[in-house]
């Protein structure tokens, strides 16, 4: 049997609600997408430094989450610029996205208090721990009430993947300039 004229209609105007996002998400994707690139070029350098001393447990507290939020940002811009027949798989598959993220930023957070080579101030809690959990939560949230309020649940998507992306730029930024202001080579020896 066909869908009634309202269900078309709800379709429809959840399909262009969509549709309306396109061009967002293939910037957003693209620049995620870019800066992970930069990112392990920026860490190769780092790690080929005379001197350097890589620290696995600070670069899966510090380094890894920059990259895994980058990642979440790209993958949210493929899911949504993908060609759905309706919302409700892709407000599940960003909803379980939150809720990954949320229990992946508990993760981070025991990393930063386990590794011993950098003691965190409110600046690394801020911008590692509770922006991407607040971005994670929007995800998961926005998911649940995507059926009261597309168009609303729509802006709190792209709300936490513009939260994701600046706090991975903050994050990627502030390791570079660590590295190269604070742990010099000759600093080190």
């Amino acid at each position: 049997m066909g869908m009634s004229v309202r269900a078309r209609c709800k379709l429809f105007e959840s399909m262009t609600e969509l549709t309306a996002w396109q061009n967002f998400y293939v910037i957003m994707g693209s620049s995620a997408g870019a800066l992970i690139g930069l990112q392990f070029v920026v860490l190769s350098l780092v790690a080929s430094r005379p001197g350097a001393r890589p620290d696995a447990d600070s670069g899966h507290a510090f380094a890894t989450p920059t990259i895994v939020h980058f990642g979440a940002v790209l993958a949210m811009s493929a899911l949504l610029t993908a060609p759905w027949r309706a919302i409700g798989a892709p407000a599940f598959l960003w909803g379980l996205s939150g809720l990954a993220g949320a229990v992946y930023t508990a993760i981070v957070m025991r990393r930063m208090r386990a590794q011993g080579t950098y003691r965190p101030e409110f600046e690394d809690w801020f911008f590692h721990v509770l922006l991407p959990l607040t971005a994670y939560l929007d995800l998961a949230v926005s998911a649940c009430f995507v059926q009261h309020g597309l168009h609303d649940a729509l802006i709190a998507v792209g709300g936490a993947a513009l939260l994701l992306l600046f706090s991975g730029i903050h994050n990627a930024w502030d390791a570079v300039t660590y590295h190269v202001f604070v742990r010099t080579p000759d600093r080190e020896g």
